[in-house]
């Protein structure tokens, strides 16, 4: 079976990711791209590393009517702007994964809160389904909608979720340090972008909060049945891609490290993107570049815990785990078109 697949706002960076990975999926077809900013032009003039690949040409996304119907089409469009091109694919009959945080949210008013804009289709988000397989593979089966989840929240969300599982985690104390590349930020040229901004440096995204932190208590507090609030400062760092979390919080109980080991590899058993470290060797980035991989280590100081999570954020992070949905959605293999390894050295 091969489904065909539309791509909204498809070159930025993750619009490259997701076709990279698409063309070299064997049950998909790319029916057709929109870009505003390269409407009119062949993908592989915008992207070189796709010719031979794919060659089609990108629409403006005022066309989107006169473009041929789908069964999946996936919006890499903003935030406050997804939504409007989700509702009217829904119309067509085709079902959507979404990359903004449209959907994201159970509750609209905290959509509201921490985007300053009304949502527009509030009836949508009961029906949205948190894009994070590990967690929700059955209701993702049967999806119209996939929120595909942050790469940010993405991080925190596995590195915790065995423990929130099992309530041992105290609520108030979690606090995630996490580390991003700069392709994290989107294509757009920007300052902070800039070689010379860049190079050498580590800068702090936000202190008062990201737009991601809500994602991360929802979810956690899901799985905890109970309100669990995050600390979480972002940082960028002079890398391409990529994300180290180091997530620090305190559990209800003293615990074995031997304990919680066991805790996460009975979580994780049946998940073949989630790779857990051994005692004493902890995850990095190059381990899972280009890759579809999250891997965590665990650990103590004293009586804090610590788990330290890897992934790639255009992988895991997004498009690999958007793919991995779709493979979910239309009963392709779980790991079909994802199973390369991290590009090393």
């Amino acid at each position: 079976m091969r489904i065909k697949i539309g791509v909204l706002g498809a070159t930025g960076y993750t619009g490259a990711e997701l076709l990279r990975l698409l063309v070299n999926h064997p049950g998909v077809e790319v029916s057709w791209l929109t870009s505003e900013k390269f409407a009119g032009k062949d993908i592989s003039e915008v992207f070189p590393h796709l010719k031979g690949f794919l060659e089609i040409e990108c629409n403006s996304v005022q066309k989107l009517k006169e473009l041929d119907k789908v069964d999946l089409a996936f919006s890499c469009l903003p935030h406050g702007i997804s939504m409007h091109f989700v509702k009217k694919l829904l119309d067509t009959g085709a079902r959507v994964i979404d990359f903004s945080a449209d959907f994201r949210f159970s509750n609209a008013v905290v959509y509201e809160n921490w985007f300053k804009s009304k949502h527009k289709y509030k009836n949508y988000l009961k029906e949205a389904v948190y894009g994070l397989p590990e967690i929700y593979k059955e209701q993702i089966m049967g999806a119209r909608l996939i929120a595909n989840p942050g790469c940010y929240a993405t991080s925190v969300i596995l590195g915790l979720a065995p423990l929130a599982a099992e309530a041992l985690l105290n609520r108030a104390s979690v606090i995630a340090d996490i580390k991003s590349g700069l392709s994290g930020g989107g294509r757009a040229p920007s300052l902070g972008h800039h070689f010379s901004e860049a190079n050498e440096s580590v800068n702090i995204d936000s202190v008062s909060g990201h737009n991601q932190k809500p994602e991360i208590e929802q979810e956690l507090s899901k799985l905890a049945d109970s309100r669990i609030k995050v600390t979480f400062i972002p940082h960028t760092v002079p890398l391409n891609r990529g994300i180290l979390a180091t997530i620090y919080c305190r559990l209800k109980k003293k615990v074995s490290l031997d304990k919680v080991h066991g805790i996460y590899e009975k979580f994780y058993t049946q998940e073949k993107f989630i790779r857990l470290s051994q005692k004493e060797d902890y995850p990095c980035t190059k381990n899972v570049r280009y890759s579809n991989m999250c891997d965590i280590g665990a650990s103590f100081q004293d009586d804090v815990f610590v788990s330290v999570v890897a992934i790639d954020n255009l992988g895991k992070g997004a498009c690999g785990q958007a793919i991995q949905n779709m493979n979910i959605m239309f009963d392709f293999p779980e790991t079909e078109g994802l199973m390369s390894t991290a590009m090393y050295p």
